[in-house]
């Protein structure tokens, strides 16, 4: 398992709670991603667990984490599309894109928000999804 950078020992013993495998990983361009493996995917698409990228910013916890990424690419069940998607080449790989955004930028709360939160988020925008 990569570790390039540290997270908050909150995020560490979260994740280590939680996933077997996890790591932290700079590109290139240095930005920062989080990867889980394993991650459970609400019934209703074409895969129940997959990989999930997210981008963790220089000053994070101080700012957002933003969307998330997937690996491989989602689709629902029912074959109805989904919107806001794109792709992003990340660690040698296509990893999905989903362009979902908390409403109000006060939304994020560093002293509150961390990893495990922007998971149950990401859990909702999924559930969310498959209601359209």
């Amino acid at each position: 398992m990569r570790r390039s950078f540290q997270l908050p020992s909150a995020d560490q013993e979260f994740l280590d709670s939680k996933y077997k495998f996890w790591e932290t990983i700079t590109e290139k361009n240095k930005t920062q991603w989080v990867i889980i493996q394993d991650f459970n995917i609400p019934a209703g698409y074409t895969l129940s667990v997959v990989s999930i990228a997210l981008l963790i910013g220089a000053s994070y916890p101080d700012v957002q984490i933003d969307m998330a990424y997937f690996l491989p690419a989602l689709a629902r069940r029912d074959g109805k599309s989904i919107r806001q998607l794109s792709f992003l080449e990340l660690d040698g790989n296509q990893w999905q894109q989903w362009s979902r955004h908390r409403k109000n930028a006060n939304d994020w709360q560093p002293d509150e928000d961390n990893i495990e939160r922007h998971l149950l988020f990401v859990t909702a925008f999924l559930e969310g999804e498959l209601k359209k």
